[in-house]
C-alpha cells in the first residue's frame, strides 16, 4: 500500500512533534492529506514555532507530557494512528537523572499505551533506538523496555484490536545532539575534530529517511514486531575527513590545517552499533528496506500472524552490526552527503 493511502483522511497523532524526527513526521503526514493531525512535545518554544509554521496547513498543536497520562486520554480520543517519537534520548543525562527517563521512557510508554486502548486508537507506533539492543546504560534499557511493552501491549484481549509496534534505528544525520553538529562547529573554530576511537563504526541516515520508515513501518505493522531499517554504515574517522574536506574552505581552512584528534571512548559507549541482535535475528526476516523482528513469546500473540509483501528471506542469517557490514568509502560518503544535502540540514 502507498504511503498516501495508508494516511489520508486519518486522525494521527504525533508526540514528541518538536523533535528532529517529530517535525520531518509533521512534514509527511501532512503531505498525505490527513483528516486531522494532532502534535505534541513539552517544548514551549520549539511548539510555537510549529504552530506558527503548520497552523495554517490545519495541524493542531497542543503543550503537553507523555507522563501526564490525562492529557494523553484527551488527545487520544477520535485518532487512528499514534506515532510516539517522544523520548528522553541523551545517554549521559538519562545517567544522571534514571529516575526522569523511566517516567518517561518507560511510564510515558504504559500512558501511550493505556490512552490508545481506552481511545480505541487503530495503529500505535513507537520510535526506538540502536541503544535498546544489549543495553550497556539507563537510556538503552528504558527504550527496550518500552518495546517489550510495545510488543506485550498487543495481548491485551480488551484492546479492541489496536496494532501496537516499534521502529528501531541508528544515527540520524544532522540532527540535534548527532555528531555531525559537533565536527561542524568544531571545524568552523578551525578545529581540532575530535574523535573518541578511530576503531569506531556507525548506522547512518538521513532524518528525511528516517521519517519516510517510520511511517512505512505502520503500513506494514501486524502487531508486535520491531522494524529495523537498513542504513549505510560509515567509519567515524572517514566521517570526520569527508566533513573537513567539504565545510574547512568554507569557512576559509585549508583541510590539511585542521587536525584531527583521538580522545578517547566515553564511558559505557561502544565502539560499533548495533541493530538486531544474535538472538532476535533467530525469529526475523527481512523485507528490501528493512527487517522484522517477531516477538519471542509468539503462543501469547497466537491471533497475529506475521506476514509481509516483498520478504526478501525468510530467515536472517547473521546479527546487524555496524562492525560486521561494509562501510561507505570516502567518495560514497561524500557523494551520500552532497546527494542528501545532509550539511545543509543540520541542526547546530
Amino acid at each position: 500500500m502507498l504511503l498516501k493511502e495508508f494516511y489520508q483522511n486519518k486522525r494521527v497523532l504525533i508526540t514528541g512533534a518538536a523533535g528532529t524526527i517529530g517535525r520531518e513526521l509533521v512534514k509527511f503526514v501532512l503531505s498525505y492529506q490527513p483528516q486531522e493531525l494532532r502534535l505534541m512535545d513539552n517544548n514551549e518554544t520549539e511548539m510555537f514555532f510549529l504552530m506558527e509554521a503548520y497552523k495554517p496547513h490545519g495541524a493542531l498543536c497542543f503543550l503537553g507530557d507523555v507522563r501526564d497520562r490525562d492529557k494523553l486520554e484527551k488527545l487520544a480520543r477520535d485518532i487512528d494512528i499514534i506515532i510516539h517519537t517522544a523520548a528522553f534520548k541523551h545517554v549521559i543525562l538519562s545517567e544522571h537523572n534514571p529516575f526522569d527517563a523511566v517516567q518517561t521512557n518507560i511510564l510515558g510508554v504504559q500512558n501511550i499505551i493505556k490512552a490508545a486502548v481506552n481511545g480505541g486508537v487503530k495503529y500505535v507506533l513507537f520510535t526506538s533506538s540502536d541503544k535498546a539492543v544489549n543495553p550497556t546504560n539507563v537510556m538503552g534499557t528504558s527504550k527496550l523496555m518500552g518495546e517489550r511493552l510495545i510488543t506485550a501491549a498487543n495481548a491485551f484481549h480488551f484492546s479492541g484490536g489496536t496494532i501496537f509496534s516499534s521502529t528501531r534505528f541508528g544515527n540520524v544525520l544532522g540532527s540535534r545532539g548527532s555528531v555531525v553538529p559537533l565536527f561542524l562547529k568544531q571545524i568552523r573554530q578551525g578545529g581540532p575534530v575530535t574523535l573518541t576511537d578511530r576503531r569506531m563504526t556507525r548506522f547512518v541516515m538521513t532524518i528525511a529517511e528516517a521519517a519516510r520508515l517510520v511511517l512505512q513501518s505502520l503500513v506494514l505493522a501486524c502487531g508486535g514486531e520491531v522494524f529495523v531499517t537498513k542504513m549505510p554504515v560509515v567509519s567515524i574517522p572517514d566521517l570526520a575527513e569527508v566533513m573537513v574536506e567539504l565545510l574547512a574552505p568554507q569557512y576559509g581552512y585549508d583541510p590539511q590545517d585542521i587536525e584531527i584528534r583521538e580522545v578517547g571512548a566515553k564511558p559505557g559507549e561502544k565502539l560499533y552499533e548495533e541493530l538486531m541482535s544474535d538472538e532476535e535475528r533467530h525469529r526475523s526476516l527481512e523485507l528490501a528496506e528493512m527487517f522484522v523482528i517477531t516477538p519471542a513469546f509468539k503462543g501469547v500473540y497466537d491471533n497475529i500472524r506475521y506476514q509481509y509483501p516483498g520478504i526478501v528471506r525468510e530467515a536472517v542469517d547473521r546479527p546487524y552490526i555496524s562492525s560486521q557490514e561494509p562501510a561507505l568509502d570516502k567518495n560514497a560518503l561524500k557523494q551520500y552527503f552532497l546527494d542528501h544535502r545532509v550539511l545543509e540540514t543540520v541542526e547546530l
